[in-house]
C-alpha cells in the first residue's frame, strides 16, 4: 500500500534539484524564455521523442551520448525551435552547452530542448549572454515553466509527494508546455519529469511508456506532430526510496494530469473532451477510433459551435476503418443518448440535452461500438476561429 499528496515545488520539489527562467529577449516582451534544471547531483535519464522524422537538433545532439550516460542540467529555450537547421543547428547546441560549462563547471553531460518557430537558426549570443541572469541554487519552478510557454494560456506544473508502506518516500515533479501543432505520436509536446526516487534505469524506459500511451499519446490539438516533441525523466535517487507500482501509478497520474491540461489548453479551445471508445473488437481498434474522433475537424468545429451533430462522430467511426456496424453502435454525449443500435434518439428534446452538455468546459463522447469488450480514452478540444489567427501570423 502507499498514499501520495500534492506538493508545491513542481520540477525542483524532489531534493537536490534546482531551476529557473530567465530572460534573454527571444520573446521581446521581457518576459521568461530560457529556463534551467539543475541537479547537485549526476541524474539517470530516460526520454522519449517525436516520431516526426525530421527531428529537431537538441534532440539529435542528445543522441550523440553514449545510450546510459547520466547528466546533471537541461537547458530549455522557448520561441526557436532549432529544427531544420542542419548541421549549423547542432553545432549551434554545442556551441550553447559548451559556453554553460565553461561558466558553470560543475555541468556535466548538458540536454538542451527547444520550443517556437522551424527553420530559423538558434540566437545563440541571446541564450548565452541570459547564463549571466543563471542562479543554480534558485527553486523558481512558475518561473521555469512560463519561460518553456509559447502559445500557452498558462503553465503547467504539478508534483506528488509519495509514501510507502514502509513509511520511506519519494517526490515527484513536472512541468511541460504545448497548444498547438499537438498529435498524439508517443509524445506531443516538451514534458519533463523529475524524481528523487530510486528507480532503475530499466524501470524508467518502461513505465514511461507505459504511462504515455494513455497519456500524452492520447491528446490531440489539431492533428500536427511537431519536430521537437520531448518527454525526458531524471531521477538522482536521493530519497533512497522506491516502489514499482507505487511509481508507475503516480507517474501516470502526474502525466494524466498535464497532458488533459494540454488539451485543456489547446490553441482557441474553449473546451476539453474526452473521446470514449467501448466496446471494440481489439485494444488497438479502440485507440484508432478513439484518435479518430479527436483530430476530426468536422467534429472539433461542430464542437465548437456546441452542435451535437452525431452524424459527425458515427461517419468518423466508420472511416477510421475499424470493424463496427450501425445496429451495434451506439453515441451518448455524457448521459444523452442520442443513437443506440439502429434507432435515432434525436428528438428535439435530446438534441436540446446534448447541445446543453457540449456547452460545458469539458464532458464525455461515448461511442459503444458493440463488437468486442476494449476500450481507449483519447483527449481533445474543439477548434475555432481563434485557432486560424493564432497560426496565420505564428512567426510573428
Amino acid at each position: 500500500m502507499f498514499s501520495f499528496f500534492p506538493i508545491q515545488g513542481g520540477i525542483a520539489a524532489a531534493e537536490g534539484f534546482y531551476c529557473d527562467g530567465v530572460s534573454a529577449g527571444l520573446k521581446g516582451n521581457g518576459k521568461p524564455d530560457v529556463a534551467f534544471i539543475y541537479v547537485d547531483s549526476l541524474c539517470e535519464v530516460e526520454a522519449i521523442f517525436t516520431q516526426n522524422k525530421f527531428c529537431a537538433a537538441p534532440i539529435l545532439h542528445y543522441w550523440e551520448y553514449d545510450e546510459n550516460f547520466k547528466t546533471n542540467f537541461v537547458l530549455v529555450n522557448s520561441k526557436n525551435a532549432n529544427a531544420l537547421t542542419g548541421e549549423e543547428g547542432v553545432e549551434n547546441v554545442k556551441k550553447v552547452l559548451g559556453e554553460i560549462q565553461n561558466q558553470f563547471p560543475k555541468i556535466q553531460n548538458p540536454i538542451m530542448s527547444s520550443t517556437g518557430v522551424i527553420g530559423v537558426q538558434l540566437p545563440t549570443d541571446k541564450i548565452i549572454e541570459s547564463f549571466k541572469k543563471f542562479d543554480l541554487k534558485k527553486k523558481e519552478d512558475l518561473c521555469a515553466a512560463e519561460a518553456i510557454m509559447t502559445t500557452d494560456r498558462f503553465s503547467k506544473t504539478i508534483a506528488f509527494e509519495v509514501v510507502l508502506e514502509d513509511k520511506t518516500s519519494f517526490k515527484i515533479g513536472a512541468m511541460c508546455k504545448g497548444a498547438g501543432m499537438i498529435n498524439p505520436s508517443l509524445a506531443t509536446m516538451l514534458c519533463f519529469i523529475t524524481t528523487d526516487a530510486q528507480i532503475p534505469k530499466s524501470d524508467m524506459k518502461e513505465l514511461l511508456q507505459t504511462a504515455s500511451e494513455t497519456t500524452f499519446n492520447a491528446i490531440s490539438v489539431d492533428g500536427d506532430t511537431s519536430t521537437n516533441d520531448t518527454i525526458l525523466l531524471l531521477s538522482n535517487g536521493k530519497s533512497g526510496a522506491y516502489d514499482k507500482e507505487a511509481f508507475g501509478f503516480v507517474l501516470e497520474k502526474l502525466m494524466h494530469k498535464l497532458a488533459t491540461d494540454i488539451a485543456r489548453d489547446g490553441e482557441g479551445a474553449t473546451k476539453l473532451v474526452a473521446f470514449e471508445v467501448r466496446g471494440a473488437q481489439n485494444a488497438k481498434e479502440a485507440k484508432k477510433a478513439a484518435k479518430a474522433l479527436s483530430q476530426s475537424l468536422l467534429v472539433k468545429t461542430a464542437l465548437f459551435g456546441c452542435d451535437p451533430n452525431w452524424g459527425r462522430i458515427a461517419s468518423t467511426i466508420g472511416a477510421s476503418g475499424i470493424l463496427c456496424d450501425p445496429k451495434t453502435l451506439e453515441i451518448y454525449f455524457d448521459e444523452v443518448c442520442v443513437y443506440k443500435q439502429g434507432v435515432i434518439y434525436f428528438d428535439s428534446q435530446n438534441e436540446q440535452k446534448a447541445a446543453e452538455v457540449l456547452k460545458q468546459d469539458s464532458f464525455r463522447i461515448i461511442c459503444e461500438i458493440g463488437k468486442g469488450t476494449e476500450s481507449f480514452i483519447a483527449y481533445g478540444c474543439d477548434l475555432g476561429h481563434e485557432y486560424v489567427k493564432i497560426n496565420a501570423d505564428y512567426r510573428s
